[in-house]
Formats: C-alpha cells, structure tokens, sequence
C-alpha cells in the first residue's frame, strides 16, 4: 500500500500537467499558405535563342527574359515592306494623269464658255454647244477612271501595311517578357529548344502577400468579416509559434463539408465555410505551409 501511495503522489502532478495542457487555448482554423500561380506561354513559334532564368529567381514585372528567333518574321517584313514600296510608286503617276486630265477640262471649259456666248449670239450651232459638252464629259469619266485606280492603289498599300503591322506584332511576341513580378516555381524549357504558340516556358507566382485558407464552422462565421485584421501563427520550431498579422480577404458564401484532411469522421461531415487571409511574407512562408488564424 506504501508503494502504491508514493505512485498516486506521483502522478497526480503529471495529471494536472498533462490536464493543464490540455486545457491550453487552440487555434481558431487552421490551413495552409497558397499563391496564385500563373503560366507564361510562349505567344510565339521558333527556337528559343536565349531564356535567361533558374528556378527560385525573383522576376520583375516587365523585365526581358529571352527571344524566340524572328529569322523568318524578319525577311518576311522585308519582302512586304518592298512590295508596300512598289504599290506606292503607282501613285505619282496617276497624279500626273489626274493633273493633265485636270488642264485639259480646263482648256475645254474656256471653249466652251465662247462656244456657249457664240450660241446664244447665234455664230454657233447646236451640235457644236453638244460636242463640247461631250468633251467635258469625256474628260470627266477618264479622271474618275484614274482617281479609283488611286483609291484602289492606296487600298492595296493598306492592306499589305496591315500585314506589316501583324509581323511586327508577331516578332514583338517573340520577345519574351515577363508580366509581373514573382519568383519562379517551375521552369519547362531551355535555349535551344522549340517554342510553340501556347506552350508554357515556366510557371511563377507573387510570393510577397500569401494567402492562408482555412476553415471555419457555422457559429465562427459571424466572427469573420472581411477587412478583419487576426492573428496568424506559424511553426518557428518544434514547440513554439511565430505572430504574424493578416487580413480577411475572402469568405465563402456558402458552406461545403470539411476537407477531407481532417482526420475523425465526426469532424469530417461538419459544415464549414472557407476563408482566405492575407499576410505579407516576411520572406519565410512557402507555399503548402500550414498555419494557424486566431480570429
């Protein structure tokens, strides 16, 4: 029985402790770190001639990453731009035939100004005030003649500047440039290798503000309001957290059953409602790390 007593008196401390610890405050949800992860696609086809980054590099938005080869684009502007040059050079031409037609109505107009006076004085005849008339005319149809062959000669020159315009757009999409700034997750090709239109080059995300999804039950939701600020706890060791501060971004407007990670059956079939936190990265939170929101 003394044995027994000297026992009891032992473990009656490690009750209370391991009592007490069970009694210590839990966090409100719990999930883990995400970003928004993009693909950047090739928007061209060729050879890469130089891609220029690692995996884990810090982009800026804006900044050139490689090229894709424009050999064809380039001799292909080229010939367009020669045959641009030769359609134009029609039109000198048709101004002066348009300039000449334009004396010559107006050599026949003053004919037929004296004509017109010498009909009316009774020197002229019919016939003449209709021939010179007919020559007007004449003159007329030939200049409307040349003006929409011009007109046809400038539609032409605009058509293939459009075509101008649609390689240069396209060897301006040879130019790899990165849109935003992020880090680098996944990197798909390498100089050398073959772009297509569509073909992801590599995959990066903002790591500067993460998002914490977690899940909260039907009577937390009223305590969750977007704009809240709330207290986000991270590993910083074995036994101890890091605070870092968040916001609430997102909640979802309607409920869903809990995840499946969460482990007991009876958790399992709750409802829950998502949310999402905000929390600037001080440089440590990755991607999939859990954590913890105390609302």
């Amino acid at each position: 029985m003394k044995i027994k007593t000297i026992n009891l008196t032992i473990l009656l401390p490690l009750l209370a402790l391991i009592s007490c610890m069970g009694n210590k405050e839990s966090a409100d949800a719990y999930g883990n770190f995400e970003a928004t992860e993009i693909t950047i696609s090739a928007q061209a086809t060729g050879e890469i001639t130089k891609f220029n980054l690692e995996e884990g590099d810090l982009l800026k938005a804006g900044q050139i990453i490689g090229w894709i080869d424009t050999t064809d684009l380039s001799l292909k502007k080229a010939q367009l731009l020669a045959q641009k040059q030769s359609v134009i050079s029609k039109i000198p031409s048709l101004d002066a035939q348009i300039a000449v037609y334009q004396q010559q109505k107006t050599n026949v107009l003053r004919d037929k100004e004296r004509i017109d006076k010498m009909y009316h004085d009774g020197a002229a005849t019919p016939k003449q005030v209709d021939d010179i008339a007919g020559q007007v005319d004449v003159i007329d149809k030939q200049m409307k003649s040349v003006k929409t062959q011009e007109t046809s000669v400038y539609n032409e020159a605009s058509t293939v500047q459009k075509q101008i315009d649609q390689v240069e757009e396209s060897i301006r999409k040879s130019i790899i440039i990165n849109p935003t700034e992020g880090v680098v997750l996944t990197k798909y090709v390498n100089t050398g290798e073959m772009a297509v239109v569509g073909k992801g080059l590599y995959k990066m995300a903002d790591l500067r503000v993460m998002k914490l999804k977690v899940y909260v039950s039907g009577d937390q939701i009223p305590q969750v309001k977007i704009g809240n600020e709330v207290e986000v706890l991270v590993d910083k060791d074995r036994e101890t957290n890091r605070k870092l501060s968040g916001t609430v971004s997102w909640v979802s407007e309607s409920a869903e059953f809990t995840p499946k990670i969460i482990q007991t059956k009876e958790e399992r079939v709750n409802l829950v409602y998502a949310v999402k936190v905000l929390v600037k990265n001080d440089g440590t939170l990755k991607i999939g790390m859990p954590g913890e929101v105390n609302f």
